[in-house]
């Protein structure tokens, strides 16, 4: 009984071996079994696992941001770590990953504006309808809930910004994450720098709430418009995430902006952007005296 057994063991073993040394061929496990140091009797019984982390690893070499991520965790590569005589897998956050996680951190702390609620100015009557939708919504806001953001325009100057910045920094309190981007701006830095792509795509995409200001102001492009606008506008839009927007156009007129020409394929994409709009916000005209040039 013992021999056979034994049989049993040296068949088991001579065909982990087998495998093994088949695996080597691949560099990249070759180069995971080199770099841990490990010898062929611990790291046979890891074959399978490790052509797995070989596999992620060939992913990630070329590839150039999280929106390209092929890995079965976006972000993440499966990989071995070494103690004693096992081996413990696990997921290891790649830098583009790592790239996404510091920026979150860092919009958590930069808001944008120390704009609060109890510095509104409530003395505008016209101030008034938007001042009221805001703090309702700051009553009721939990996130477990779905609620739509507010689409603000109105004439240059009146405070829309700052009404709804004094609203999400209110937010920070609830342990509401929060991001206020100047849109010309945002487009600026996501094309200068493909280096913080994905992560910055990545954030805008998921954070629980977004402000994208001063929508109309940017040159439109197709890439601006339909690449990065409209992929942002859908993610947050499927995972009914609360948008806001603040503009100097109405809906009609941002429309017509961001149509470019008269193409009839322009002004359907043009269109597919403002419903996306429409279905994340609801519209409100704030028209109020110039606070820029009176307090110049």
């Amino acid at each position: 009984m013992m021999n056979l057994k034994t049989r049993q063991l040296d068949k088991i073993n001579a065909s982990l071996k087998k495998d093994f040394v088949l695996a080597l061929n691949n560099k990249k496990v070759k180069a995971i079994v080199t770099n841990l140091d490990l010898n062929e009797q611990i790291a046979m019984k890891y074959t399978s696992k490790l052509e797995q982390s070989a596999c992620e690893l060939e992913n990630c070499e070329n590839c150039h941001s999280l929106l390209e991520c092929k890995n079965k965790l976006e972000g993440y590569v499966y990989y071995p770590q070494k103690n004693n005589d096992k081996l413990i897998f696990s997921y290891v956050a790649c830098k583009f990953k790592k790239q996404a996680m510091q920026y979150e951190l860092e919009s958590q702390k930069d808001i944008g504006s120390e704009a609060r609620m109890k510095d509104i100015d409530i003395s505008d009557k016209k101030r008034v309808k938007v001042i009221k939708w805001l703090k309702n919504f700051y009553d009721k806001y939990d996130k477990k809930n779905n609620y739509k953001g507010l689409y603000l325009h109105g004439n240059f100057g009146c405070g829309k910004t700052y009404l709804i910045s004094a609203l999400l920094n209110e937010l920070e309190n609830k342990r509401v994450r929060v991001k206020i981007v100047y849109f010309p701006e945002m487009l600026r830095e996501l094309k200068d720098d493909w280096d913080t792509f994905g992560a910055k795509m990545d954030y805008y995409k998921n954070v629980d709430i977004l402000l994208i200001d001063d929508i109309g102001a940017e040159k439109v492009t197709s890439w601006g418009r339909d690449e990065i606008l409209g992929t942002i506008l859908q993610n947050r839009m499927e995972k009914h995430l609360t948008t806001f927007f603040t503009s100097n156009l109405n809906i009609e007129e941002l429309e017509r902006h961001l149509s470019l020409s008269d193409q009839s394929v322009d002004l359907v994409k043009a269109r597919r952007i403002i419903e996306r709009i429409k279905q994340l916000t609801e519209d409100m005209e704030l028209i109020s005296e110039n606070k820029r040039k009176k307090d110049s």
